[in-house]
């Protein structure tokens, strides 16, 4: 079954281009022109992916980054961002509301395809490796994104929140660098700031407590079990 993508953008010649480069593709591809439309189409369409732009009328795609993050039956959906706003505080809003990808236009469809289709290739690898793993009085479950902490409460993470978390509680009290779980998350082939790391622990701290994660100033991070 083709995959579904969701593209968002007030551009029609930029629609255009998405539109026909992922089709051809093999795609399913529907579109919206601004971010409360998108979120529209969104629960009807229920994509895959969602490719949105920021600068948009009426709800930038921040603001609709929020709500779908925020929506139980859209929250899972993976979010890209193609945008022109190229500055590290654009990227790190956009980080901060859940996306998994940043990329600055002008957009080069061969390039923009590539990374498509590799971030849809690791999904169908890691679907092959569920599991669930007790450490330090939390259970990390795989299948359902979810943590359960020792008082019994259950707290579901975003999806590159529970692959950061998960990943360090797989190696626990040893420093991973913000470089090597940049590579064992996103990959080489997609390119994020470091800054990004940072953002997405504070989440996680947040959301699990801050007694987990241990921080090593200036190299990284370690899930730490003697809290």
């Amino acid at each position: 079954m083709a995959k579904k993508v969701l593209v968002i953008d007030d551009d029609a010649d930029i629609l255009e281009l998405l539109i026909y480069n992922l089709e051809k593709e093999g795609y399913e591809v529907k579109s919206a022109t601004n971010g409360l439309e998108g979120i529209e189409a969104a629960k009807q369409f229920m994509p895959d992916l969602i490719l949105m732009d920021i600068m948009m009328p009426i709800m930038d795609g921040i603001e609709a980054g929020k709500i779908i993050k925020n929506t139980e039956k859209l929250k899972h959906i993976h979010l890209l961002y193609l945008t022109a706003r190229a500055e590290e505080y654009s990227e790190v809003a956009a980080f901060e509301v859940g996306a998994d990808d940043y990329l600055t236009k002008p957009i080069k469809p061969r390039a923009l395809l590539s990374r498509i289709n590799a971030f849809f290739r690791k999904e169908t690898q890691k679907s092959t490796d569920d599991g669930v793993l007790s450490i330090a009085g939390l259970i990390i479950n795989k299948e359902t994104y979810s943590v359960t902490k020792e008082d019994g409460s259950v707290v579901v993470l975003p999806k590159k929140e529970f692959e950061i978390l998960h990943y360090l509680a797989t190696v626990p009290n040893k420093v991973q660098s913000r470089e090597s779980l940049l590579q064992k998350i996103w990959g080489s082939d997609i390119f994020v700031v470091e800054r990004t790391i940072d953002v997405h622990i504070r989440k996680v701290r947040e959301k699990i407590g801050d007694q987990y994660i241990g921080t090593l100033k200036g190299v990284g991070y370690m899930f730490k079990t003697d809290k």
